[in-house]
C-alpha cells in the first residue's frame, strides 16, 4: 500500500464522520462529556516562531455550542522522536484555543510503534507528565457481529483493515462481516469498501471484491487502477481459456474422426491444458498420429 495511504486511512475515517475519535476512546477506557456534535478542528498550532507544528488531525466536541472537549489525533506508522517535543505544543494550543479540556490520541498499527509512543513524557516541571492515549492493532476490536458492523461502519471498516492485514484466527470473519454490513446498510451510508481494498493484501483484496461484487458494482470501482486491472485481468483470460477450449475441441474431434480412442483420462487432460503451444503440438500430432499415447507423448 502507498505510504501515504497507509498514514491517512484512519485520519480519512475521522474526517468522513469526526465522532469516530470518541469510538476509539472508548476502547481505550476513556470518558468524554456529553455533547452535542463533533466538528473537525484547525490543525496547524503554527506560533509567531518560525517552527512550524500540525497534527494529522483535531476533533472538538461541543454541546451546547460550547466546547466541552479537543482531541489531537495522530497516527504513527513508526517512532518519532520528535514528537515528544511538539505533542505538547499541540495540547497547549488547543487547549488555550478552545479554552477546554484536551486530549492526545495516538494510533499507530504497528504494535511495537504503539508501545514507544505511550511513554509518558515529562515536560520538567513537577507533576507535568504527558502520557499519550495510544491505540495500538490489539486495542481495535475484531467486528464480527453484523448489528454493530452495520451501526459503525467506520469501526468496521477500521477492525477490516488491521485484521485483514494479519494472521488473526478472526480475519476471515472480520471481512466477511464487513461485506455483510455493506450488503445490509441503509441507502446513503458510506462503505468505506474503497478504502479497505486499497488498504488489503493484494489476494484478500481480491477475494473481498469477488464477494462484494453483490453490493458493489464493478462499475462503481472502476476509476480504481487495481480494479480496472483485475477486470482487463480477467477479461484476457477468459478469451485465452476460451481459445485454448476451442483448441482442445478440435483435437478431440480429429480424433474421433480418424477412429483413434481417446480415454476419459486423456479426454480431461485435453480439456484442462490451457496451454496455447502444448496444445498446437497435440493438434499437428492429432493429425497423423495411431494413438492417444502418440499424441500426448
Amino acid at each position: 500500500m502507498s505510504p501515504t495511504l497507509e498514514h491517512e486511512y484512519l485520519i480519512e475515517l475521522v474526517r468522513n464522520q469526526p465522532s469516530f475519535v470518541t469510538t476509539l476512546l472508548t476502547e481505550l477506557n476513556v470518558g468524554v462529556p456529553p455533547f452535542d456534535e463533533a466538528l473537525l478542528g484547525n490543525t496547524d498550532f503554527t506560533q509567531c516562531v518560525p517552527t512550524e507544528y500540525q497534527s494529522d488531525s483535531v476533533v472538538t466536541l461541543k454541546k451546547s455550542g460550547k466546547a466541552v472537549r479537543a482531541v489531537v489525533l495522530e497516527v504513527q506508522r513508526k517512532p518519532d522522536p520528535d514528537k515528544s517535543w511538539s505533542w505538547p505544543v499541540y495540547l497547549a494550543t488547543l487547549r488555550a484555543r478552545e479554552k477546554c479540556p484536551v486530549l492526545l490520541l495516538v494510533f499507530s498499527p504497528n504494535a511495537n510503534t504503539a508501545r514507544t509512543c505511550a511513554k509518558p513524557i515529562d515536560l520538567g516541571h513537577p507533576g507535568w507528565v504527558l502520557a499519550p492515549l495510544v491505540i495500538g492493532p490489539e486495542d481495535v476490536p475484531a467486528v464480527t457481529d453484523i448489528t454493530q458492523a452495520i451501526a459503525e461502519p467506520e469501526l468496521t471498516a477500521l477492525s477490516a483493515i488491521v485484521y485483514g492485514n494479519g494472521d488473526s484466527p478472526e480475519k476471515v470473519k472480520v471481512l466477511r462481516t464487513f461485506v455483510e454490513a455493506i450488503v445490509q446498510q441503509p441507502h446513503g451510508r458510506p462503505s468505506y469498501s474503497e478504502l479497505v481494498l486499497m488498504l488489503l493484501p493484494r489476494s484478500d483484496a481480491i477475494n473481498l471484491y469477488k464477494e462484494m461484487k453483490m453490493a458493489v458494482t464493478v462499475d462503481d470501482l472502476m476509476h480504481l487502477p487495481f480494479v480496472r486491472e483485475w477486470v482487463e485481468q480477467g477479461e484476457a483470460m477468459g478469451r485465452a481459456v476460451g481459445e485454448a477450449l476451442g483448441e482442445a475441441e478440435s483435437i478431440l474431434k480429429i480424433l474421433n474422426k480418424r477412429g483413434i480412442p481417446v480415454t476419459d483420462e486423456a479426454r480431461e487432460r485435453i480439456l484442462a491444458c490451457t496451454d496455447t503451444t502444448i496444445l498446437d503440438a497435440w493438434l499437428d500430432r492429432a493429425l497423423t498420429a495411431t494413438s492417444i499415447d502418440e499424441v500426448l507423448s
